[in-house]
């Protein structure tokens, strides 16, 4: 997992520990590596002028990628820390349109601070993690690292699920890459710097073997992010520098090494303005025997938005990024791949709530209080938790920002509220902001409300300040938030109203979103609803949708 900007470059371990005291050691600040080291030359490509897809290929946060492909479909997984359900699968067809399938974790069941009782897990939990794909069971896998104590492996036989708990393993696989071996046998790349493998039993239930194959030399510094592969029978360990370059490992002799550098990239310029340099994630062959490269940029406030480019291998085995004009392309051709079977679902567009569970789309912050929400043509929300911080109230549903702007409407029925509850839609991070409605005194209002903020070890600084209001009659409101996520100085956010779902009126000032690497995720979309005062009000959400210009 990489907790990257671009001018600050520390691995998670190191940067968890300045912050927490969990880990001890020194920072080791990354030496800049010479560019000529062993890697291969880079080579240019020009686009097609049709067909040919945009970077990024996805605008939306999804950090971390793991990719693969399963027969004609391809799968990803990535990052979402406190976000419950965790470990998003995203599928596609033709490697450059994705939609949300599923998830690989489906609650976040490793401790009570990630139900928001007694502690917080912001910035913690589902980091870094592995996808996988086991043929001789027709199984997904799942594996990742939870708070550098222990592994969990996930199952499922469908990628959009059920999935469900495998095994825990005592080992804390960080940054962890899962191979299945041509003979079935099941591998794990992982560590900081000092890279490991292990092999586990045939089962996938335990651990056989660990040993340290690789450390990084000083002029390279931190690598992490490991993602394993066997190609024309050598093995691979592809890895991150943080936030800058990516590396990979090269071994002859087997899975345990051993293993050859090579540098890939380094100081790339990205696709997007204003944004990092393309790094983490991973490989992947389409049915033709075409190779592509699906990395994420750094893009605050928004995220870190995932970015695919094409892969050439030189005759030695080693892997060459294709540039455009000695950048990551804003284009490249299509990948020539078979029609696919169907359109994938857009992540954007109107969501009614119809059904009984929620669309994929949508993750909780932290666990919810399941009998506190449903769904049946609409979301109700019943307020979950008494207290007058955002950052502590359960059951908010969070949506990802579409880049490299977008809209939120959300459509609010507030009969139900009852004095001192606070419901509505808010950018969340940390440093947050909210429109919404208030119900004091048996009146309602209709505000706006600014800095709700954190510190960096993620403890509450502000709980809010309302900055403009107006009254509210009947029962119904729709309330709105645009947010420009694209990287630069103004990142601005703005709110509005509207009481007869044609006609909004702006409340507040601009919001300013920050643009901190150190929260990792980025902006979201929240539907809140707490109490202040006593618990049993509720409010019903029939519509919402997310909007570009």
């Amino acid at each position: 997992m990489d907790m990257s900007c671009s001018h600050q470059s520390l691995g998670r371990r190191r940067a968890l520990a300045a912050a927490t005291g969990l880990v001890t050691g020194a920072f080791l600040p990354l030496a800049r590596a010479p560019r000529a080291a062993a890697a291969a030359p880079a080579r240019e490509s020009t686009p097609a002028a049709a067909p040919a897809y945009t970077n990024p290929v996805i605008w939306q946060d999804f950090a971390d990628i793991d990719v693969i492909r399963v027969g004609a479909t391809y799968y990803a997984s990535a990052s979402t820390m406190h976000y419950s359900p965790g470990a998003p699968v995203l599928r596609s067809y033709d490697l450059v349109n994705w939609e949300i399938a599923g998830h690989s974790v489906p609650v976040l069941d490793f401790g009570a601070k990630y139900d928001l009782n007694g502690g917080r897990g912001y910035v913690r939990g589902v980091w870094a993690s592995s996808l996988a794909y086991r043929p001789s069971n027709r199984t997904f896998y799942w594996l990742g690292q939870i708070d550098f104590a222990r592994t969990y492996i996930y199952t499922a036989t469908a990628a959009e699920g059920p999935w469900s708990r495998l095994t825990t393993i005592s080992t804390p696989y960080y940054d962890a890459g899962l191979l299945v071996d041509s003979d079935d046998t099941l591998y794990v790349a992982y560590g900081n710097t000092t890279i490991s493998v292990a092999q586990l039993s045939p089962d996938g239930r335990n651990q056989v073997r660990t040993q340290q194959v690789f450390t990084a030399p000083s002029s390279v510094g931190t690598l992490e992010g490991s993602r394993f592969y066997k190609i024309n029978g050598q093995y691979y360990i592809f890895l991150t520098r943080p936030a800058n370059g990516q590396y990979i490992l090269k071994s002859s002799s087997g899975p345990f090494g051993p293993y050859t550098m090579r540098q890939v990239l380094l100081d790339l310029r990205g696709p997007i303005a204003g944004g990092g340099v393309p790094h983490q994630g991973g490989l992947v062959q389409t049915q033709g025997g075409a190779w592509y490269y699906m990395a994420f940029v750094d893009a605050y406030p928004g995220g870190r938005m995932p970015v695919l480019a094409p892969v050439t291998w030189t005759p030695d085995g080693w892997p060459v990024v294709q540039l455009v004009n000695g950048a990551w392309g804003a284009s490249y051709p299509s990948p020539a791949v078979p029609t696919p079977p169907r359109q994938v679902t857009s992540m954007i567009g109107v969501d009614t709530f119809d059904g009984t569970s929620l669309k994929p789309r949508w993750e909780w912050n932290h666990n919810p209080d399941t009998t506190k929400w449903s769904v049946s043509n609409g979301l109700t929300l019943r307020t979950a938790t008494v207290t007058n911080d955002l950052y502590w109230a359960r059951n908010t549903l969070t949506h990802r920002i579409q880049g490299p702007s977008s809209t939120a409407t959300v459509e609010l029925d507030f009969s139900a509220m009852r004095d001192g509850d606070r419901a509505g839609l808010a950018l969340l991070r940390d440093s947050s902001a909210w429109i919404g409605v208030r119900r004091d005194g048996g009146a309602t209002r209709v505000v706006m409300v600014n800095g709700l903020t954190m510190d960096g070890n993620w403890n509450t600084t502000g709980t809010g300040t309302e900055v403009a209001s107006a009254p509210l009659t009947g029962s119904r409101v729709r309330l709105r938030a645009a947010a420009d996520i694209r990287p630069g100085a103004a990142r601005p956010a703005t709110f509005s109203y509207s009481t007869d779902g044609n006609n909004f009126t702006r409340l507040g000032p601009a919001f300013s979103m920050g643009n901190d690497w150190r929260f990792f995720m980025g902006y979201r979309f929240a539907l809140f609803n707490h109490a202040t005062q006593a618990l049993g009000g509720a409010v019903r959400i029939p519509r919402f949708e997310l909007s570009t210009p």
